[in-house]
């Protein structure tokens, strides 16, 4: 069955030009969405911990600014942008006491939802509207006139309009010029976490650092093996971002096109579909939410363990050094997180 896409005629603003909204949250979605909701005219304030420091610069965009507590009580419409490990807290202690029939809670990702960590009351409407893109391109979009795709799904439909809501929500934050998808909370999800694990995150970085290492222990230069496995992954990328997989292939050489069909496989065989099977019926079973929630609660020790011995791998050590020789490419250094 073909995705349904809906577009800016298939959504109209009346529906929640009325409404007060409120954004938790001001980092990079949370600016994002104030912004341009405010900008689409909309009646949008924020809301944020009191110690955030994020309150000043919220200000300094013009917005409302309040505690979660007050926003979420004065709000028709709630929309929750903070990082998943924090929903379920914030939630119980600010948000529950403001549930009330005929609001609506929406969020851009489905986890806390789809694993339980947020249990809305009945006779609210729980939605999602989820950007395919990170905020400031989800900003800069909207302020060039065209739009980043979202995906939207409904949770809960109390009022019987929620499809409406999300896609009024998804016309507000421009997403509906470039197409709005129907999905759920569950698939969502899960097509989330897998992309993220196997392919976008945890693939692609075990893949360069496994390319990089294999060519140093082979007595390579780091530095050209960090070209070869680091650099040039950008080139690669781009390329099927503009044009897919042909367009990519089009554009190389036949020799590395050759040898792309020939290795590929290789590499990418058999027994890494089934550990992808294995990580994708984790996720579809509850595992990774369990031990990601469990981890959090304990304090990330092996969290931390792990971002530290990559944080401090070669290909960081030698990529710093050649980032800094490429000015054009306005290299970042990251401290901590």
């Amino acid at each position: 069955m073909p995705v349904q896409v809906y577009y800016e005629a298939d959504a109209n603003l009346d529906r929640i030009q009325n409404k007060k909204i409120a954004i938790i949250g001001y980092g990079s979605q949370g600016h994002a969405h104030a912004l341009n909701l405010r900008d689409s005219g909309l009646d949008v304030s924020v809301g944020l911990h009191e110690s955030s420091a994020s309150r000043e610069r919220a200000r300094e965009d013009g917005l409302a600014v309040s505690t979660v507590r007050e926003a979420a009580e004065a709000a028709d419409i709630l929309m929750i942008l903070i990082p998943d490990t924090q929903h379920k807290q914030v939630y119980e202690e600010s948000i529950v006491p403001a549930m009330r029939p005929g609001k609506t809670l929406m969020f851009a990702h489905g986890f806390s939802i789809h694993y339980g960590q947020v249990q809305p009351p009945e006779g609210v409407d729980v939605l999602m509207v989820a950007p395919k893109g990170p905020g400031h391109i989800v900003r800069r979009m909207y302020t060039q006139g065209v739009g980043v795709p979202a995906l939207f799904a409904i949770g809960q439909d109390a009022s019987g309009t929620g499809e409406q809501t999300a896609l009024a929500y998804a016309k507000g934050i421009g997403s509906t010029r470039a197409g709005a998808l129907r999905t759920t909370f569950a698939e969502e999800t899960e097509t989330d976490l897998f992309g993220e694990q196997a392919v976008l995150c945890g693939g692609v970085t075990a893949l360069i650092k496994t390319g990089f290492e294999t060519l140093v222990e082979a007595g390579y230069q780091p530095e050209l093996a960090y070209f070869e496995c680091m650099n040039e992954m950008k080139l690669i990328v781009d390329l099927m971002y503009q044009g897919g997989m042909n367009y990519m292939r089009y554009s190389i050489s036949d020799t590395a096109e050759y040898g792309d069909y020939i290795a590929g496989p290789r590499i990418v065989d058999e027994h890494v579909r089934e550990q992808m099977r294995g990580l994708l019926s984790e996720i579809r079973d509850g595992s990774f939410a369990r031990q990601w929630i469990q981890e959090n609660e304990q304090g990330r020790q092996n969290f931390e363990r792990m971002r530290e011995t990559d944080r401090n791998h070669q290909i960081e050590q030698v990529g710093a050094h050649l980032r800094a020789m490429m000015s054009y490419i306005q290299p970042e250094v990251v401290t901590q997180k």
